[in-house]
C-alpha cells in the first residue's frame, strides 16, 4: 500500500520541462525589466544630484546617497537616519519637489511613485533653487 502511495505521489511528469523554460523566461524578462527600471531610477537619482549642485557619483553610493536627499529637500543629513518612521521622507520628498519649484502634490508623488515622478523632475525644465526655511 505505502509503495502504491509513493508513486502515486512522486510520480514524474514525462510530458517534457515546458512549464520550467516558461518560467524561467519569465524570471528573464522580469529581471530585466526590474534592472532597466533600476538604471533609469539610477541615472534620474544622478542627474537631480547634478541639478542641486551635488556630485552626481553620490546617487550610487549607500547611505550617502540619502544625506544628499535630505540635504536637497532642505532637511540636516542625519534625517536619514529616521527615514524609517515615513513621515521625514514625505517631508524631504515635499522639499525636494518645493525646491525645484514644484507642487506639495508633486513631492507626495515622488514620495509614492519615484519611479515615475524622479524622471520627470530629473530631465524637466524646472531649476533648482533652494528655498528658505519655514517654521
Amino acid at each position: 500500500m505505502s509503495l502504491l502511495l509513493g508513486l502515486l505521489f512522486f510520480q514524474q511528469d514525462s510530458s517534457g520541462s515546458g512549464g520550467g523554460a516558461f518560467a524561467g523566461t519569465i524570471g528573464i524578462v522580469f529581471g530585466l525589466i526590474v534592472l532597466a527600471i533600476a538604471i533609469l531610477e539610477i541615472a534620474a537619482l544622478w542627474k537631480v544630484f547634478v541639478r542641486a549642485g551635488y556630485p552626481g557619483w553620490a546617487a550610487i553610493v549607500p547611505f550617502y546617497n540619502y544625506v544628499v536627499l535630505c540635504k536637497i529637500g532642505g532637511k540636516p543629513g542625519w534625517w536619514f537616519l529616521i527615514w524609517f518612521l515615513i513621515v521625514p521622507w514625505f517631508i524631504v520628498c515635499i522639499g525636494i519637489a518645493r525646491n525645484f519649484g514644484k507642487s506639495t502634490g508633486f513631492g507626495i508623488g515622488l514620495a509614492l511613485l519615484s519611479p515615475i515622478f524622479l524622471p520627470l523632475l530629473a530631465w524637466g525644465s524646472s531649476t533648482y533653487q533652494m528655498q528658505p526655511a519655514t517654521a
